[in-house]
């Protein structure tokens, strides 16, 4: 007989546990605060030949 109810139970079980799991982390857990973004862009060079169709300096290439 249990071997019937278990598995015709299971659904349920499993909703409860994921209600549970939210009602602990709106009113249990301490809330987030979200991490701040940047207030500007960084500005960084553009790689040597970038945009320019080719490729960038390699260790066999040597500039003079």
């Amino acid at each position: 007989m249990y071997a019937l109810i278990i598995p015709a139970l299971l659904p349920f079980i499993l909703l409860g546990t994921v209600m549970g799991l939210a009602w602990w982390e709106d009113h249990v857990l301490p809330p987030v605060q979200p991490a701040k973004a940047p207030t500007e862009a960084a500005e960084w060079p553009a790689p040597h030949g970038a945009g320019l169709g080719g490729p960038g300096p390699t260790a066999l290439h040597v500039s003079r």
